[in-house]
């Protein structure tokens, strides 16, 4: 798939017809906050992307630049009925998506995990354009469902405010205030739910003050750059939990 936008054309592969580019997945970076990286959920996927989920790994290059991803997404078959979209959102679908591997469960839709672009590179449309790309991925595997468990771009901004009000912000057009989950409804999607522990991090006070620098020296929340939510600290038994919401959107990728 080959899109040209304003100042750059861009291809996008999976790594099932390019493994060689799997190299290029660990240069992002910068990317996200070092704590997310710790949500033990993700080495469940991160680990075995390449023999696991290659069809499911999408990698966008600039033919100018060959050497470096210009972005990538990740998502994962799951099997999931009727029931509502958990509250465990992120990890939930990781989760869902190890067991029925492990068991061989037929799966019936795919769930975004990840879209992720070079931090020098946003602000062009970028996401948008792996988000279409991830929804015609699933189409192509023969599943008419995807769905995300969005994480807003804006709401670090208002570590205070509780995903559900901010998620029900709109602008006076009626689309969402937050970017990301505008993308995501300008696209089809429709919000469905918040899902109010969908990554969890909890780690030593010296591995959050390894993560962000901080402090962690007095028990209560912290407001950590990057986070949605505050980060809880307790001194007493030397350990903080960081509980992240998001926000689950449904498309139809046909």
């Amino acid at each position: 798939m080959t899109v040209e936008l304003a100042d750059m054309t861009v291809e996008i592969v999976t790594l099932a017809s390019r493994p060689e580019l799997a190299s290029l997945l660990d240069g992002f970076d910068g990317a996200w906050p070092e704590f997310m990286r710790w949500d033990p959920m993700g080495a469940l996927f991160y680990a075995v992307v390449e023999e696991a989920y290659p069809e499911h790994a999408l990698v966008a290059l600039d033919p100018e630049s060959p050497d470096r991803a210009v972005a990538c997404a990740f998502s994962v078959p799951v099997a999931w009925g009727d029931d509502p979209l958990p509250p465990g959102g992120w990890d939930r679908m990781i989760q869902r998506a190890t067991l029925g591997r492990t068991l061989g469960t037929t799966p019936t839709m795919v769930s975004a995990l990840e879209i992720c672009v070079q931090p020098d590179l946003r602000g062009r449309g970028l996401s948008g354009v792996m988000l279409t790309a991830m929804r015609a991925n699933a189409a192509r595997l023969g599943f008419d469902t995807l769905v995300a468990p969005v994480r807003p771009s804006g709401k670090h901004a208002f570590p205070e405010v509780p995903m559900e009000e901010y998620a029900a912000r709109r602008r006076p057009d009626g689309l969402p205030e937050d970017p990301w989950l505008r993308t995501h409804v300008r696209a089809g999607g429709v919000i469905e739910s918040v899902a109010p522990r969908s990554m969890v991090v909890s780690g030593t006070l010296d591995e959050w003050r390894g993560w962000t620098g901080l402090p962690f020296d007095v028990t209560g929340p912290v407001e950590v750059p990057g986070a949605l939510a505050p980060v809880y600290c307790d001194v007493t038994h030397g350990h903080a939990v960081y509980v992240e919401a998001n926000v689950w959107v449904r498309h139809r990728t046909g």
